[in-house]
């Protein structure tokens, strides 16, 4: 059996013994920061991410790849 304490009483979830419960409970709470905005839409083969300041995304296409960077892209 297990122990839960609860120091905010706002809802009551009553479990009995013996039957068979599936109890999910969720809460709002804060979302944490702010990924990045990717656009992957045109991503090929080797695309490498990167920033592009016009749109003010990262990016990953075919116009940077491993094999355009300069000398030889090797990796």
């Amino acid at each position: 059996m297990t122990s839960v304490n609860i120091t905010n009483l706002k809802n009551t979830v009553t479990v009995n013994e013996g039957d068979t419960t599936v109890v999910n409970v969720t809460t709002a709470g804060p979302q944490g920061p702010k990924g990045i905005n990717l656009n992957d839409t045109a991503k090929v083969n080797g695309s490498v991410v990167y920033y592009d300041s016009t749109s003010a995304t990262f990016k990953a296409d075919a116009t940077t790849t491993k094999l355009t960077l300069v000398n030889g892209g090797n990796f």
